[in-house]
C-alpha cells in the first residue's frame, strides 16, 4: 500500500519532476521513498510497508533492470504465483507480493492481469520498448489519476499530486460538477479537473513517448449463466468462496484488524474471521455516534463479545469546520458526510493497526439497498394510466408535506410516482438524482452560460449506459451498473482516501473479484426476495449471528449526519453559500441557492442531502480551483455567519 506517481516523456526537459509529484503523497506512504529515472521516464513511490517490510523498496525491478515497477496496493495471490512463475525459471529479488507482477509480465505481456487477484493500481516501465504499461484492479479499489498535457503522460495516486507538478491543471470540469449535483458521484474517466482523468476500474493503458495513451477493458463481470442448486447448497457455496477471500486477506507481515460497525457485512466479516481464520482477540474497531437514535456502537460490542475479539471503541467527533477543508484536500474531490465518519475511524484505528478489514461492496455486490426492490414497485405503479398518476395522484401527493427525512413516507411515495413515468436505465438513474439535483432543479440552479456549455451532456449518462448495456435482469442492471460506477467511484473512494490520509490500508474482501463474479451469477431471488434484501448473505449470517441483529433496520453510518449536525450546518450553510465563488464565477445562480436554504431551515421541504452537495462543492471549489489552502478555508468556515 502507498501512493505512485510518474511522467513518461523527454526527462531532460523535466528531470526534477518527481520532487513535486511525490510530496503530496506522503500521507499514503510514510515509511519510504524510492525513484527511477532514465531518459525518457521517471517512477515515483512514498511506501507503506506491509509485505516485506526490509526487502519491499520500491520501484521493484527485474535482474537485469530492464522492467521497473511501482505499485499500489496488495497482490492477495502473490503465494501461489510465485510458486508457479519461480517453477517457470523467474528469479525474484524480494519476497513483495507486487514483484509477482514484473515476472508476470514478462512470462504473459499484458495479459498477465488475467492472473491477478487483489486491489492494485501499477505503472511498469519497459526500458527496451519504451512503453509503460499502467492497470487499476478489477473493481477500483485503487486509484490512478492521469494527465496528458504538453507532450508528457504524468501519473498519481492522488490529484494533488498532479496539481503540485502542474498548477495549470487548476480547472473546473463542469460536466463534472454537473454530475456530481446529479447523482453524488463523478464518475470514470472524469474528474472534477478538465485536464485530469481517472483510469476506470478493470482498464489498462499503455503509453509511448509523445503518443496518446491506449485504454482499455481488461475484465468485466457476467450475470449469466445462473448458478443452480438449493437453497442450503448455494449458500454452503458462498460461505466457502467469502472464506477463500477472507484468508487471502489476511496476508500481512504487520497485524491486521477489522471495522465493525454493527451491520450485515462487518458483523459477518468479523464472525467469520473469528470462527475460522484468527485467533482470539483480534482486534475490531468502531466509533459511536453521539446520539442514541443512530448509534450502532452497542451492535457492535454485542458482535464483539460475541465473537472475543479485542474490540476498541471510539467517538466521533462533530466539528466540521474544522474538519470539512481537511476532508476536501485529501478526497480531491467534494463528496458527503460518508467521509467525515471514514476519516474518523481511520484515524482512531491507525493508533492500533496498519491493516484493517472492512465491508465495502456488500450492497452493491448481494444487494443491499431499497432501490432495487422500490424499482420493481414503480414499475407496478406505472401500469395505472398515466393521466389517472400525472393529474390525479400527483396532485394529491403534492398536498403532502415532505418530512424531516429523506426516508420519510412522503418521499417514498413521490419517489415511487416520479419513477413510475420512466423506465430502463432512466429509472434507474432517476432513482438517485430524485434525493439529489434531478433534471428540473439543475436546470434552475445553473447559470444560462452553465447551461449552454453543458448543452448535450447527460450527467444521469453514466449509470443509464451500463445498466442498458448488458442483458440481464433489471436487477442484475442494477447492481451491474452500482458494481461499475456508483461503488468504486463513492464509497470505495472514500475509504481509499480517508483511510491512506493516516496511512491505513484498508481490504475490502467482498470486493475481491472472484467473490464478485460468484456473487453475479447468483439467481436474482437469492439476492433481492421481495422486500428482502441481500437474501443469501443473510442466510449465510444467521448461521453465526442472532435473528435479532440482522432483523434491526440498516441505519448506514452517515446518513443521520445532516440532522445530527442541524446547528452547525445552519450556521455553515449562512457563512458559505450567500457568499459562494461559484455563483460570483458565473456557474450557479443564488436566488434557488437561497430558497433551498430558506426551504430548508425553515422546515417546509428537506434539502439535507441538496445543500450537503453545494456546501461541499462551494469548499471543493474555494480549495481547489482558487487555491485556497486548508488553514485559510478553516478561518472562513469558523467565521460568523
Amino acid at each position: 500500500m502507498c501512493g505512485i506517481a510518474g511522467i513518461v516523456g523527454a526527462m531532460r526537459n523535466n528531470a526534477n519532476a518527481l520532487d513535486r509529484l511525490l510530496p503530496a503523497l506522503a500521507h499514503r506512504g510514510p515509511d519510504d521513498e524510492g525513484r527511477y529515472v532514465d531518459e525518457f521516464a521517471a517512477l515515483g513511490q512514498r511506501r507503506l510497508s506491509i509485505i516485506d517490510l526490509a526487502g519491499g523498496h520500491q520501484p521493484l525491478f527485474t535482474a537485469d533492470k530492464t522492467l521497473w515497477l511501482v505499485a499500489n496496493g496488495e497482490i492477495y495471490n502473490y503465494r501461489e504465483l510465485r510458486k508457479d512463475l519461480e517453477a517457470r525459471g523467474h528469479r525474484f529479488l524480494t519476497n513483495s507480493d507486487c514483484e509477482t507482477i514484473l515476472h508476470l509480465y514478462r512470462e504473459y505481456g499484458e495479459d498477465c492481469l488475467k492472473h491477478l487477484r487483489g486491489m492494485f493500481a501499477f505503472a511498469l516501465w519497459d526500458t527496451e520498448k519504451r512503453v509503460l504499461f499502467a492497470a487499476r484492479d478489477h473493481l477500483g479499489q485503487k486509484p490512478f489519476f492521469y494527465s496528458e498535457r504538453g507532450g508528457y503522460f504524468s501519473f498519481a495516486s492522488e490529484i494533488k499530486s498532479l496539481l503540485a507538478a502542474d498548477p495549470s491543471l487548476r480547472e473546473l470540469n463542469l460536466e463534472a460538477l454537473d454530475q456530481y449535483l446529479a447523482l453524488r458521484i463523478i464518475a470514470s474517466p472524469r474528474s472534477m479537473f478538465s485536464g485530469v482523468r481517472k483510469l476506470p476500474p478493470g482498464h489498462a493503458l499503455v503509453v509511448r513517448p509523445d503518443q496518446p495513451a491506449r485504454v482499455w477493458r481488461y475484465w468485466d463481470l457476467h450475470y449469466g449463466p445462473k448458478l443452480t442448486g438449493s437453497e442450503e447448497e448455494l449458500t454452503d457455496a458462498l460461505e466457502a468462496e467469502v472464506l477463500v477471500a477472507l484468508r487471502q486477506h489476511l496476508a500481512s507481515d504487520v497485524p491486521v484488524g477489522a471495522f465493525l460497525s454493527g451491520g450485515l457485512d462487518s458483523s459477518l466479516i468479523v464472525a467469520l474471521l473469528a470462527r475460522h481464520c484468527v485467533p482470539k482477540g483480534f482486534p475490531t474497531f468502531t466509533l459511536s455516534v453521539p446520539h442514541p437514535g443512530y448509534d450502532e456502537a452497542p451492535f457492535a460490542r454485542q458482535v464483539a463479545e460475541q465473537f472475543g475479539t479485542d474490540h476498541h471503541e471510539g467517538k466521533l467527533r462533530l466539528n466540521l469546520a474544522e474538519s470539512l477543508p481537511t476532508l476536501v484536500w485529501h478526497l480531491d474531490e467534494p463528496s458527503d458526510a460518508l467521509a467525515l465518519c471514514t476519516f474518523e475511524l481511520a484515524q482512531f484505528t491507525r493508533q492500533y493497526v496498519k491493516v484493517v478489514i472492512g465491508g465495502d461492496g456488500g450492497d452493491e455486490i448481494f444487494g443491499g439497498y431499497d432501490r432495487y426492490y422500490g424499482y420493481g414497485y414503480a414499475g407496478l405503479y406505472a401500469k395505472v394510466p398515466a393521466f389517472v398518476r400525472r393529474y390525479g395522484i400527483g396532485p394529491l401527493l403534492n398536498l403532502m408535506p415532505s418530512g424531516r427525512w429523506y426516508k420519510s413516507r412522503s418521499h417514498q411515495m413521490r419517489w415511487l410516482h416520479q419513477m413510475s413515468f420512466l423506465r430502463g436505465g432512466a429509472r434507474y438513474s432517476g432513482s438517485l438524482s430524485y434525493f439529489y439535483f434531478d433534471e428540473a432543479a439543475r436546470a434552475n440552479l445553473l447559470t444560462d452560460a452553465s447551461k449552454a456549455a453543458l448543452r448535450g451532456f447527460d450527467p444521469e449518462g453514466c449509470i443509464k449506459e451500463p445498466f442498458d448495456r448488458i442483458d440481464a435482469q433489471d436487477l442484475d442492471k442494477m447492481l451491474y451498473a452500482d458494481a461499475e460506477v456508483r461503488m468504486p467511484d463513492h464509497p470505495v473512494m472514500i475509504t481509499d482516501r480517508m483511510a491512506m490520509a493516516h496511512g491505513l490500508e484498508a481490504r475490502s474482501p467482498f470486493m475481491d473479484h472472484r467473490l464478485a463474479e460468484f456473487a453475479a451469477r447468483l439467481p436474482c431471488e437469492m439476492k433481492v426476495r421481495g422486500k428482502s434484501l441481500r437474501y443469501l448473505q443473510r442466510k449465510l449470517a444467521l448461521r453465526y449471528l442472532p435473528q435479532s441483529l440482522l432483523d434491526r433496520p440498516k441505519q448506514g453510518f452517515a446518513s443521520a449526519m445532516p440532522y445530527l449536525l442541524r446547528d452547525e450546518y445552519r450556521r455553515l450553510y449562512n457563512t458559505v453559500l450567500p457568499r459562494s465563488q461559484l455563483v460570483s464565477d458565473g456557474i450557479l445562480r443564488a436566488e434557488p441557492m437561497q430558497a433551498l436554504v430558506n426551504q430548508h431551515l425553515s422546515g417546509i421541504a428537506d434539502h439535507g442531502n441538496r445543500l450537503w452537495l453545494l456546501l461541499n462543492a462551494e469548499v471543493w471549489y474555494v480549495m481547489s480551483i482558487k487555491g485556497v489552502s486548508v488553514a485559510d478555508m478553516r478561518t472562513r468556515l469558523a467565521g460568523p455567519a
